[in-house]
């Protein structure tokens, strides 16, 4: 996998946290943004979530630079983790990048893109359900029996519709 593949921002990103990509990531990374679905079978660790949501990531920062900065307010991005435990990788995967891929803007002098990332559990206090309602996230990462929320609920059913990946 080579990184000349991403926006230069991402790629300089990438370059300045990772020694290189895991196997996993070189064998997965052209189809995944080629737009082909993958399968990625791997060991835990291997960054395989990492693949998948750079890919996002670096769709979303072209975007928000096409539009001068700016993000369509939606869920673009919708990711369904099997375990809460597993939700905490939006942490990993998607808040760490984004604040660096945020710094690489700035230093290319290029427009700021706010990505904004949210999990949904079944713990996740009424109060700030109510909260992503009003001011939506760029990627939402739910868990699959908050998922029905989205089939079952006018308001909550928008993400369905306007989600890209």
């Amino acid at each position: 996998m080579s990184t000349d593949v991403f926006h230069p921002a991402v790629a300089r990103w990438f370059d300045g946290a990772f020694p290189g990509p895991t196997a996993a990531q070189a064998a997965a990374q052209p189809a995944i943004m080629a737009g082909r679905n993958t399968l990625v079978a791997a060991p835990t660790g291997s960054g395989k979530t990492l693949t998948a949501f750079l890919a996002a990531i670096d769709a979303l920062v072209r975007e928000g630079l096409a539009r001068g900065g700016e993000l369509p307010d939606q869920t673009s991005v919708l990711y369904v983790s099997p375990l809460k435990a597993l939700s905490n990788d939006i942490h990993l995967n998607m808040e760490a990048p984004l604040a660096g891929i945020r710094d690489a803007l700035a230093q290319l002098g290029l427009p700021d893109v706010e990505i904004r990332a949210a999990v949904r559990t079944g713990d996740t206090p009424q109060a700030e359900r109510a909260r992503h309602a009003r001011n939506r996230r760029t990627s939402w990462s739910p868990r699959p029996s908050r998922c029905t929320c989205c089939w079952v609920r006018p308001r909550d059913g928008r993400c369905w519709r306007e989600c890209a990946a």
